[in-house]
């Protein structure tokens, strides 16, 4: 049996310990040991890159901005769908996350990081949105920590309540989308998308393809254009 082999470590800003494990050409990332993601189970990291972009030209200039680089799955599947004259802004709150793509993750999607179409923010999205001003981006994908449950930084909270969603719909052109992935349903968030001027689509998504039944939480939100009077 091939080992578990821990190949990196840090800390969260909230003083989590997040680790990367490989075991057989498989990664996962840890928070204080329970795990956060896994290069196995990506279906639902790629959904969402392609949710975003699938009404883009192939060959426009269209902008999207990525909070949060994980594993790079939801990097490689938008870089796919802006073609080759887009660009992707990548914001990633920490650094190691960002170190372990170009190092130990290099040959899974980590080259994509230094694609001459990325712009990559170290840094919290949220600082990234609120200095974007307004109709910057034509889809905005939230694949930040856990959803709109907090788990790695309990300041990620804000991005999901009704000042936050306000501030990502300002951020997106009038035909913008944003997509927001989840690990469960919340009925609740759904409805503050609405508030905030999205027309909302939820769709169950599954771990990986094969499985027999959907684990996860996709929000589709179309900013909703008003007529003018």
């Amino acid at each position: 049996m091939k080992p578990h082999v821990k190949l990196a470590e840090t800390k969260t800003p909230d003083g989590g310990r997040l680790t990367l494990h490989e075991h057989d050409g498989a990664y996962t990332v840890r928070l204080n040991g329970q795990a956060l993601m896994d290069s196995t189970v990506a279906t639902s990291e790629l959904q969402i890159g392609e949710l975003a972009t699938d009404r883009f030209p192939r060959f426009g200039k269209s902008r999207v901005l990525i909070g949060g680089l994980g594993l790079g799955f939801t990097l490689r599947s938008a870089l796919d769908g802006v073609g080759p004259h887009g660009v992707v802004e990548l914001a990633e709150l920490m650094p190691a996350i960002v170190e372990w793509n170009r190092t130990h993750l290099a040959k899974l999607n980590g080259a994509l990081v230094d694609d001459k179409r990325v712009q990559l923010h170290v840094a919290d999205v949220w600082a990234v949105l609120s200095r974007a001003g307004s109709a910057r981006y034509d889809a905005i994908i939230l694949d930040t920590d856990n959803g709109p449950s907090a788990m790695v930084q309990r300041q990620n909270a804000r991005l999901y309540d009704d000042a936050g969603l306000k501030r990502i719909a300002a951020a997106l052109k009038p035909t913008g989308r944003a997509v927001i992935w989840s690990a469960s349903h919340d009925r609740a968030f759904a409805a503050r998308l609405t508030k905030a001027g999205f027309k909302v689509e939820v769709l169950a998504a599954k771990v990986h393809a094969t499985a027999k039944r959907p684990a996860y939480t996709l929000y589709v939100a179309d900013k909703v254009v008003v007529a003018a009077p």
